[in-house]
């Protein structure tokens, strides 16, 4: 088998390219071993898309080098292809997906990224994109887009941009426009939402337990609606769902709505966002379907 790295050279704070060259001289498997270091936005989809249409029905593994970014532009060039199994070094700052396996430290080992099983995972897709973690919007993807605006300023993010993206959301985006169906069932029915969350992962936001019973591989969208509510009761809210235990808290089941569904259609007006696994798109209507064992995913164990 072929095994080819994926390198971003902007995620993390270390030359992720030349940590994983090292442990790659180090393998046996070294001579069937290549490293790419992507180029631009959407590269590694493209050159995983090429790779494979090169090379038809040869047995390779992309392993993504970066962050949830990275992770799902691999993903996406590698869905539902032949022979093509995927999975990951993750050096990113958030590395949500990998938390539902056990979290980042299971897969820096390179040597067992190469000898993992790969197992048939799930992929949500959303028009021409795939998204293998969470679709989310509302307050938080207020927050993430202005750390991208603070980080096109200034050329990186930080956690000052993390709280101005706080702020501007607790004055903005309390009670977001939206309608949200799950399976044809409408959710909130008034059309108002604080926040929703889309999910095939479990975390979002770096830290967020969104969807705690989430299975990348049963063949369900996870849907985590909250319903308007007040800023002292946001407060009050923060800690159970950053834990995953929003669900089972009865004090806050007349604010949480949560289903398992096959497919997911937002209604918003013009201008409206939401966010693919970390990547901001403005779009007023979507729908969100399952794809089951769209990609074969190797998660050391």
């Amino acid at each position: 088998m072929k095994y080819i790295f994926i390198v971003n050279p902007h995620a993390g704070e270390t030359d992720n390219a030349a940590v994983i060259r090292s442990a790659i001289d180090a393998l046996p498997e070294k001579d069937d071993c290549e490293i790419y270091v992507t180029k631009a936005p959407l590269d590694a989809t493209a050159y995983v898309r090429d790779w494979c249409a090169a090379h038809p029905g040869e047995a390779v593994r992309f392993i993504a080098c970066g962050g949830d970014g990275t992770i799902n532009e691999v993903f996406a060039g590698a869905a539902q292809q032949e022979n093509v199994s995927v999975s990951c070094y993750p050096c990113g700052s958030g590395n949500d997906f990998v938390k539902a396996f056990g979290g980042a430290d299971k897969f820096k080992d390179v040597a067992a990224l190469l000898r993992a099983e790969a197992k048939p995972i799930d992929l949500l897709k959303v028009g021409d994109r795939w998204s293998n973690n969470v679709v989310n919007f509302g307050f938080d993807t207020t927050v993430a887009i202005t750390i991208n605006e603070e980080r096109a300023k200034t050329g990186h993010g930080n956690k000052n941009a993390y709280t101005k993206g706080v702020v501007k959301a607790l004055l903005t985006a309390m009670k977001n426009e939206f309608t949200v169906r799950a399976d044809g069932e409408v959710l909130n029915p008034a059309g108002k939402a604080l926040l929703c969350t889309v999910a095939n992962g479990q975390y979002v936001g770096g830290s967020f337990r969104c969807a705690p019973k989430s299975k990348p591989d049963d063949g369900l969208i996870d849907v985590c609606l909250v319903k308007p509510i007040s800023r002292l009761r946001f407060v009050k809210i923060l800690t159970p769902y950053t834990n995953g235990e929003h669900l089972d808290r009865e004090d806050l089941k007349d604010i949480i709505v949560y289903r398992q569904c096959k497919k997911v259609e937002v209604d918003a007006p013009a201008g409206f966002a939401y966010s693919l696994d970390g990547e901001i798109i403005y779009e007023s209507h979507f729908t969100v379907e399952i794809v089951p064992g769209a990609l074969q995913f190797a998660a050391p164990v």
